[in-house]
């Protein structure tokens, strides 16, 4: 019997018990510093899905900008 893939489960071949066990060996060393530590990964997710779109938001703008040369040097522009 095949069961449904679930991602979480499929992590590094870890079960329930053994992402409990993680979870709560994460939770004893960082403790109190938790939240600062969540909140710097926050901002650093935040920062990076930025540079994504400006990355994203460059390509669009030069392939554009390479578009209208074209036409204009084919003498449609």
């Amino acid at each position: 019997m095949h069961h449904a893939c679930n991602p979480l489960m499929a992590f590094m071949g870890l079960g329930t018990v053994e992402l409990l066990v993680v979870g709560g060996v994460v939770l004893l060393l960082f403790g109190s510093r938790l939240p600062k530590v969540m909140r710097s990964l926050g901002q650093g997710i935040v920062e990076f899905k930025r540079g994504v779109q400006g990355i994203e938001d460059d390509t669009h703008v030069s392939s554009s900008r390479n578009a209208d040369h074209a036409d204009h040097a084919a003498g449609n522009g």
